[in-house]
Parts: C-alpha cells; structure tokens; sequence
C-alpha cells in the first residue's frame, strides 16, 4: 500500500532542513532550519502554549512562520486561533493552506466549517489544489455538523485516479465515525472503498478501518461483499480490519469465510484480529478452531484464542479450560486466561473442584517471581467473587507495584460483576467491604492503587455514593498527589470527587510547563544516527523524527544519554495493537517529574512500527513510549510519533509483558 499521497506531498514541504538556504527570492518557500533562533523561538511558544504570541505569526511575511504557528494549533488545539487560521485558508502556499485546514479540524470546533467550505476548490479541475482540498475534507470529518456527512458521502466525481482526492473523502468519512456519526451513504460509500480492487490500496485501507472501527453502522446484509474481498486483498493491513468488519455482520456466512481464512492466513497480525472476530458467533461453531489456536506457537495468537472462552465459554467445558492451562510448557500469558475462564464457568455445585482450582491460582499466585504473572493470576482470581478478601490481604501490601495496581484492578472486576447482588446474597456487605478497600487504596498513596480505585468509585451503575462517605479522604488525596508527574492519579480523583459532589465533570488538568526543549540534542543530531532498543528477545532499530516531533525526540535523547530506559520492563503488550514499555513503576502510572508536550503535526499512524508517547491526554508525555504492532489510525492526531522502526520489527512482535529493555543505545547508519 501506498503512503497517502497527502503525507507524501507534507514530507517533501516539510522540514527541509538539509537543503540550501533560500535566496532572498525563495523568501516565502516553506523552509525549517532547527538552527535558525526564529525558528526554535516559534517552537519555544508552542511549547509553552502561548496561544496569544503564536496567533502575531499567522500574518508573518515568511510562510515558513505561517507555516509553523498554523500548524502550532493543530497541537495546542485552542479555539483562540480559528479566526486567524481562517485567513490562512486562502494563503498563495499550499502547504500554509494545508496546515490551517488540518489545525482547524484538531481544534475540532463546528465554527470552523463554514469557512473550510468556503475555501474548498471546487473549480480545480487540474489538480493543484487535491492535497488542500483532501485536508479539507478530513478536516470537515472532525468538525463538521452531522447533516455535513451524508454530503460528503456523495461525492462521486472523483476517478479512481483522483487518490488524493479519494484519500480527502474517505478520511472524512472516517473521522466522522469516530465521533460516533454515520449514515447509510456514508456506510456504502466506505463499504465500495474496502472491497473495491479497483480503488488505490491507500483508500481501501481508509474504508476498511472505517467498517472495522465504527461503532454506529449495520453490516448484516454485507457479509457476502465483505466476505468475498478478503481472500483477494494483498495487504495485510486492509485484511485486519476488513475481517473484524466481517464478524461484525454476525452471519453464518461470515462465520464459515472467516474460519476458512484463519486456516490459510500466513499474518499472525490478521490470524489474531480473526480470533477477535469470532467472538460474535456461536461457541460451538468457533471451538474447534479457538482450540488449535490455543496450541499455535505465536504468544499473541494463543493468548487471544485463550480469551476467547473467557467472553464465550460455556459451565460444561470449565474443566476443560483448566485442564489446558496445566499443559506442560503452557505459557502463562496462555494460562491465565484459561484460568479465568475456567474459574469464570465451573458451576457452583463443582464446590470441591471450584475450591481446588482457586488454591491452584493462589499458589501460582505466591510462588511466582514474575510480577507481571502474579498481577495475571490476581485478574483470573477476580472471577471467583469471593476472593475478594484474599486479593487485598495477598496483594495490597506486595513489593511488586503492578500488583498492587492489578489487585484494585481484580476487585474493581469484582464489583463490576453483572450479578453481583444474587452473588453475594444481596451484596450489601460486601459492597460495604470493597468500598472499604478502595478508601484504602487510595490512602495509601500507591498512585496506581488510587488511580483504579478512584474510577471504580464513580462508576455510576454501581452507586458507591451509598458507602463512601468520606470525601474528606479524596481531597486529601488530591492535595498529596506531586504534579506534574502524577497528573493521571490527580485527574482520576478529581473527576471522582466531582461526580460525588454532584458538580459537572470537566476536561483533565494538563501539567504547566516545566521542561524548555533542549535544542542542542536536536541541532547535533545527526542524519544517520539510529535508536536501538537492546530487548531480552533482540534489538529494535529505530529511526528518529525529529522533523515532526523535535521537542520529543529530544527528550527521548536525554533519557537514554541518562541511562533511564535501561532495564525497564514493557508493562503493557496488546496483540495486534502496541507494545509499551518506559514506565518508572511498570504498570503504566510511573511518570517523571515534568512534562512535555504533544507534537502533533499531519500524519497517519497508517503502517506497523510507529513508534508513539504514552499519555494521559494531551501534553502529559515524559517517558513511556509505545511501538505499534499494525495501522492504528484512530490514534492519529492525539499521541505524538516520533520514531519509526527500520528494523527489528519480528522482535516488536515477539516481545511479551515483562519483557525487558536492557538499554538504548545510538549508532551512526553506514
């Protein structure tokens, strides 16, 4: 599949800071030199967020500022800027114009289109203005008014040569999705994109998230369309999302072509995102393939066969699901689910053999010397309600950080459990104890402790208003938490204590900021300098960006120059999705004390192998990163990429919770 000729064209105007100098006559080329002061004063403001001395630079003389301080605002996303971006719609550059359209649909505000409209080409007839109109139309997609998405969904004078424009319209549709807007021509214009051979590969992988990823559109009568595309599709990124979109129809005919592709699929990527597709069709009908996949040995593949049974399993195979997570050899990221289904369905009266399989995971539990195992078996624990007092004696007081967190976790499964009242005989009690050890838990101050037991306690289908009366308790909490490396915990309580006082919840605090970009690291970097993570399964070569993401690529530099990767752990591993390690805690809450901000300039998570900062809304990052297994375009325009892998990607695939990072080190490519 081919990059989206969008990107292609900001790539090659963007950045070009190995070039020559402009002349005086090249004055308003769009040109960026990290070295030039004016320049890295500009970046400084968008730093800092400094919304009223950027909006002065959308009227400078040099594009290359226009440039920059529009494309500033697609990371600050503050409303301020639309009026001055809305001239920029008309600038004499493409890419000025580009980067005002792209601005206006990140800040997302539905006063913008009007003025997006009004600037679209309609007579452009030659092409020169595709890029600025496909970024229009995206940017309509996360702005727009709903009444905008069936009008945008019928289009049809664009070519199947017009990929630009294909891209534009298809981007558009697809945003409108995230947000939850779709309609029937919508739907079917986006259904012809994903099975049409005809359309460039680029805008069929667009059509395909589209049918994957959108959660407001009926399927049912496509199965045979859908069904019949996959086997002739080349690209396996289009293939993971057109067989999830499959199982979405929920037919039996969807069922029998998805069964036949798992069993002659050469990409564990797609095998996996098969085994998820499943889950919406009958036990009986998907077992026998869930079984041989439990046996295969790709960890991921395994591993997400095992959580099959978890969401679908059945009481009369419960001791079959334990029995395969005592094979010997099992992998314990296998086992756990097997275990948690097993416990999950063993019927009440098994009392004997339900009271074995529970002491079975305790010891697991207590002889593990892994964390990340012992946090699993807390997990498949929690699907036998009544271990809730073992969970918070065995785990709140360990050693191991991730278990702490996973034990709040398992109890916060445990109060979520649908039939928790004819569980536990009315649940009174034992509401009133599990309240009890969430109050704990976040007067302890384990900030991942007190993060999950704040969301837990405002959930409102489990009214823990009734026995948690201590408010006193979250505003201490609140007013000990050091900002701004636990501004995750601090936002979580928060929004707790704003729900229990029955005041409006308001967007998440971002930190003030605290960390100037260290511009020598960036200025000194050079061309060929790579990245490469030493892991315990083999190295992942990277290639920097700092074209897009300056500030974080300095930041990164300064964290491995420091010796800070070395022997973390990669806390969270999601198959077909992401690889993420850096945590200073190694559960994901472990941050630093600063922040840096989110660069977000026009790309696409649109390939595996992107590598992203972890955050907790924008502007968060300081040292969690994650890499991609696959396309994650719902991603785009949130969470910074800054890196791309070059190489290694098989040991991206391979690598497993817990895993370690030995260190990072730079070399020079030949």
């Amino acid at each position: 599949m081919n990059k989206p000729k969008i990107l292609s064209f900001l790539i090659a105007a963007f950045f070009l800071t190995q070039c020559v100098p402009p002349t005086e006559e090249g004055l308003h080329d769009v040109y960026v030199d990290f070295t030039n002061p004016g320049i890295q004063k500009l970046y400084d403001l968008q730093d800092r967020g400094l919304t009223d001395s950027l909006i002065p630079y959308l009227r400078h003389h040099d594009a290359t500022y226009r440039y920059l301080s529009a494309l500033a605002f697609a990371s600050i996303k503050d409303s301020s800027a639309v009026d001055g971006l809305r001239l920029l719609l008309y600038d004499p550059f493409d890419a000025v114009r580009v980067s005002a359209a792209y601005s206006l649909g990140q800040i997302g505000q539905q006063s913008a289109e009007e003025s997006l409209l009004k600037a679209f080409d309609r007579t452009d007839t030659s092409g020169v203005s595709r890029f600025f109109n496909a970024a229009i139309m995206e940017a309509i997609g996360k702005c727009g008014n709903p009444n905008l998405a069936e009008k945008l969904a019928t289009i049809s004078t664009y070519t199947t040569h017009d990929t630009t424009l294909l891209e534009g319209q298809a981007w558009g549709l697809y945003r409108y999705a995230l947000r939850e807007i779709t309609t029937p021509e919508g739907t079917e214009k986006m259904l012809g994109f994903a099975t049409g051979s005809r359309y460039p590969g680029s805008v069929r992988f667009i059509g395909a998230n589209y049918l994957s990823r959108a959660s407001t559109i009926n399927l049912e009568d496509e199965d045979g369309e859908i069904a019949l595309a996959i086997p002739r599709e080349d690209d396996p990124r289009i293939r993971m999302a057109l067989v999830i979109a499959l199982g979405k129809t929920k037919s039996e005919r969807a069922a029998n072509a998805l069964l036949y592709q798992f069993n002659i699929e050469k990409d564990p990527r797609v095998k996996v995102n098969i085994l998820r597709a499943l889950t919406n069709f009958s036990y009986e009908k998907v077992k026998p393939v869930v079984l041989q996949a439990i046996e295969d040995s790709d960890v991921a593949i395994a591993q997400m066969a095992a959580e099959i049974f978890i969401q679908i399993g059945i009481p009369e195979d419960a001791t079959v699901y334990w029995q395969m997570a005592k094979a010997p050899g099992r992998h314990w990221e296998v086992a756990m689910p097997l275990y948690s289904a097993a416990l999950k369905y063993l019927p009440a009266v098994f009392e004997e053999s339900r009271n074995y399989l529970n002491w079975e995971l305790r010891r697991l539990y207590e002889n593990s010397p892994n964390p990340y195992e012992k946090a699993a078996a807390l997990r498949a624990m929690a699907n036998f309600g009544w271990n809730y007092r073992y969970i918070r004696d065995a785990a709140f007081p360990s050693e191991y950080l991730p278990v702490r967190t996973a034990s709040v976790e398992a109890l916060a499964s445990i109060a979520r459990m649908p039939n928790f009242r004819s569980y536990f005989g009315g649940g009174r009690r034992v509401k009133r104890e599990l309240s009890d050890c969430f109050r704990d838990a976040i007067e302890n101050g384990d900030v991942g402790m007190m993060a999950v037991a704040a969301e837990v306690l405002r959930d409102p289908k489990l009214n823990f208003q009734e026995t948690f009366d201590s408010l006193v308790i979250l505003e201490n909490a609140l007013g000990k938490l050091r900002l701004p490396q636990e501004i995750e915990t601090y936002n979580e309580i928060k929004k707790t204590l704003d729900y229990f006082n029955g005041e409006p919840q308001v967007l998440p605090g971002q930190p003030r900021f605290t960390h100037p970009i260290p511009w020598k690291l960036v200025t000194d970097l050079k061309e060929g300098t790579r990245a490469v993570i030493k892991t315990t399964k083999g190295d992942i070569t990277l290639k920097l960006l700092p074209v897009y993401a300056p500030g974080t690529v300095a930041n990164f530099i300064e964290l491995v120059k420091d010796g800070y990767y070395s022997e973390k752990n990669f806390h969270r591993v999601v198959p077909n999705f992401v690889v993420q390690g850096g945590c200073s805690r190694g559960d994901g809450y472990g941050s630093l004390n600063y922040a840096i901000r989110s660069e977000l300039p026009y790309l696409h998570y649109d390939e595996e192998g992107y590598v992203g900062m972890a955050s907790a809304g924008n502007h968060t990052e300081s040292n969690q990163f994650f890499i991609t297994h696959s396309p994650t375009p719902h991603l785009d325009g949130n969470y910074t990429i800054f890196a791309k892998v070059e190489s290694g990607m098989e040991v991206v695939q391979q690598i497993q919770v817990g895993d370690v990072i030995n260190e990072i080190v730079f070399t020079e490519k030949k």
